[in-house]
């Protein structure tokens, strides 16, 4: 039998603030822009009282909770307490997945044999609240999703084992709206079906669930039965997204592969928006005419945004161009990838900026990933 753990950091970026600033501790907290068109990136368990949750505007969340301390985030510090999470966790875990900014996971299977595997995961959670100050909770059962849903249910600060003989009791009573991926649609639509609780939707037959749900409806159904054989991922396996392109003629046009850079990162960070994920590690490729090969890559904090990679393309491309000699090729890539949505690093942005990548990906998915692009990224610069 398989032991998963989930650990999640509690309200990770508030927390974060709260190890800068001792006197924001026990207050509302809403992390984000100070704008009426911001939004609402995070918020502590005290502004929640009161409605207020991620990806709100802002002018709804100070109208909920008009005591709120606003905090903008600093998506470069919450990167480094995350990366130290990471990093105590690597030193320790067998095998573990980064599955998100503030989340793990780690297959601890067959270490009962050696340590009881709740007493070594209580003791990775202690050693991760003393060398960092965070807060964080787990949760450890036989798969992924009943560990996240325990997680959830153990917070905030604490942890919660769910043994395979009662992964059914554990389940059934708890709302549907506590179903990993379970979006709103598909949830309003169960409601109105007269679904509330798990052991309903986990009853019904998996032939209606595909019906209503189409082919999410049977991902669902096993969820709600507990049902999860998904491994967990090793991090140093994350998938990264690159792409590259050679020049017909080798060319010293700095004007123009700027230009490509431009169109590249937009490719990049379009898929990754698609995905639903951010990438903390972007590199850049050359390949000059005589095939001398030079890379160079820079940490950056967790983002999605074109603005923000296509500066540090260009400022990499500049390090790395040196010779003055004539390239072959360029090439781009994102690593170090994790789950998470994009508005998360958009604290100075308001919600025009966030909309304005929403409507781009929108079009994009409609007629095609080069139907909106930068006017130095189309074809009639080249």
């Amino acid at each position: 039998m398989r032991h998963i753990v989930h650990l999640d950091l509690d309200s990770f970026f508030v927390s974060v603030e709260r190890l800068q600033n001792s006197s924001l501790v026990g207050k509302p907290i809403l992390i984000g822009g100070n704008s009426d068109r911001a939004v609402v990136s995070s918020c502590s368990y005290e502004a929640r009282k009161y409605g207020v949750s991620s990806a709100m505007p802002m002018r709804m969340a100070k109208m909920l909770c008009p005591d709120a301390i606003i905090v903008r985030g600093d998506m470069e510090v919450y990167s480094k307490y995350s990366n130290m999470v990471t990093d105590i966790i690597d030193e320790d875990a067998p095998l573990y997945e980064k599955a998100s900014i503030d989340e793990h996971y780690i297959d601890i299977t067959g270490m009962d044999r050696f340590h009881g595997s709740l007493k070594w995961t209580s003791e990775l959670r202690q050693r991760i609240i003393r060398e960092t100050g965070l807060p964080i909770s787990f949760g450890m059962s036989p798969n992924k999703t009943v560990s996240k849903i325990a997680t959830n249910e153990a917070k905030p600060s604490g942890q919660l084992e769910v043994e395979q003989e009662r992964v059914k009791p554990f389940l059934n009573p708890l709302s549907i709206s506590k179903i990993p991926m379970l979006g709103q649609k598909s949830y309003h639509l169960l409601r109105n079906m007269g679904v509330a609780i798990i052991e309903t939707l986990g009853a019904m037959p998996v032939e209606m669930m595909i019906r209503v749900l189409g082919e999410n409806g049977r991902s669902i159904w096993e969820k709600a039965n507990g049902i999860d054989n998904a491994p967990v991922v090793p991090y140093t396996e994350r998938k990264s997204i690159s792409t590259e392109r050679t020049f017909e003629k080798d060319t010293i046009d700095i004007v123009k592969i700027n230009e490509l850079l431009v169109t590249m990162v937009e490719g990049l960070t379009y898929d990754l928006r698609k995905q639903k994920r951010l990438t903390s590690c972007i590199t850049v490729k050359i390949r000059y005419s005589n095939f001398d090969t030079h890379t160079m890559q820079a940490r950056i904090p967790y983002t999605a945004s074109d603005h923000v990679l296509i500066a540090r393309a260009r400022e990499l491309f500049k390090k790395l161009y040196e010779r003055r000699m004539l390239i072959r090729l360029v090439g781009i890539r994102l690593s170090h990838l994790v789950q998470g949505h994009p508005q998360i690093n958009l604290f100075e942005d308001s919600t025009q900026m966030v909309n304005l990548y929403q409507a781009i990906d929108r079009l994009k998915n409609r007629y095609g990933d080069k139907a909106v692009i930068r006017a130095v990224g189309s074809e009639k610069s080249h």
